[in-house]
């Protein structure tokens, strides 16, 4: 019976929580988290943050009230503090959350390659923005080259035979003369590019506009992409998401591409036309596909990629935020704030990037 996750969050629907959290109530109160929540409501905190709180409590009864606690009083001591700072470096998550509250920075560092919760109608952009660059490039490419050299060496596969206690002495082929290409071939798109070319393999990569560019033979634009997907053994979509990139990979698409190719998404989910996608796995069209990011996540349950044959899920782990890389590129970017310099990464808000 709680109310809907989204929405205004009166103080009385949290008085009525309280109530139906029975034997946590107690704890409620003893660890203070009852002024907590109404401090946090009053300088904005949102309905969801309230549930997220409430969820841990329910969860962990008393072990939970104490972190809830800690989250609520991080929140309201955050937002005074953002209130007087003009400068951010922040998750888009936490960023939204502020701009939600009032507080107005003059620059945001976003831990993010992404900002799409930060382009959301009705928020404030009176603001410089800067996205994280420069600091993913070799976990993306590593996550890549996992799921290539498994894919080529048939590992999954060879797993499957061991669990049956089946022999598996089938000989693998080389990455050697394979056809990747990269769409996206932005910052992280040429840094997974530069590492794959060791392995001799043929690099194209699609971009907004033809361009040369290192490692790869040729660059093409947008409106090249169906011809070269059927050219490629491998296509990485690393496209950012933009209204632009939407519902890129539909059933078009797949129908150009080889049935022995492999697609890999590991740039945003809204790329891809699930249906589409799974339809064409059903039909043995692609040879499979390795999915890190979704257009809903957590993925819910009844999703049909938990079922599509040859799919594997890796959950949004493609490119983890290396700290000290980010604070590299931060303090590098406020050298250049305080100098009146322009800034690496800095997005275009009309744009989306």
């Amino acid at each position: 019976g709680y109310p809907a996750r989204t929405g205004p969050l009166s103080e009385r629907m949290v008085e009525l929580i309280y109530v139906a959290l029975d034997s946590s109530s107690a704890h409620l109160f003893e660890a203070g988290l009852h002024t907590h929540m109404k401090r946090a409501l009053e300088v904005g905190a949102t309905r969801a943050d309230i549930f997220d709180v409430l969820h841990l409590v329910a969860v962990q009864g008393a072990a939970g009230v104490c972190q809830a606690s800690d989250i609520l009083g991080e929140f309201v001591d955050l937002r005074a503090l953002a209130a007087d700072r003009p400068i951010w470096l922040a998750s888009p998550e936490r960023v939204v959350e502020l701009l939600r509250a009032g507080c107005a920075p003059h620059w945001v560092q976003s831990s993010w390659a992404g900002i799409t919760p930060l382009l959301a109608e009705g928020l404030p952009r009176g603001y410089r923005l800067t996205r994280a660059v420069g600091i993913f490039g070799q976990v993306m490419a590593e996550y890549v080259l996992t799921y290539i050299l498994a894919h080529e060496r048939q590992l999954l596969s060879r797993l499957a035979s061991q669990v049956e206690r089946q022999w598996d002495a089938r000989m693998p082929s080389s990455l050697a003369g394979r056809r990747v290409l990269i769409v996206g071939a932005g910052d992280i798109g040429q840094s997974v590019a530069r590492f794959l070319a060791p392995f001799g393999v043929e690099l194209r990569g699609i971009a907004r506009e033809p361009r040369p560019l290192e490692p790869f033979t040729e660059v093409l634009g947008m409106d090249a992409l169906a011809e070269q997907a059927g050219w490629a053994d491998y296509l990485i979509n690393l496209l950012p998401d933009t209204p632009a990139t939407r519902d890129v990979y539909d059933a078009a698409l797949f129908g150009c591409m080889q049935p022995e190719a492999l697609f890999i998404n590991a740039g945003r989910g809204v790329a891809v036309v699930d249906a589409d996608l799974v339809a064409s796995l059903q039909s043995g069209h692609l040879a499979g596909a390795v999915i890190d990011v979704c257009r809903e996540e957590p993925l819910p349950p009844a999703h049909p990629f938990w079922t599509a044959p040859r799919l594997l899920l890796t959950g949004h782990s493609s490119a983890p935020t290396l700290p000290e890389l980010l604070v590299g590129l931060f303090i590098d970017n406020l050298t250049r704030f305080q100098a009146g310099q322009p800034l690496r990464g800095e997005v275009d808000f009309q744009r989306g990037y």
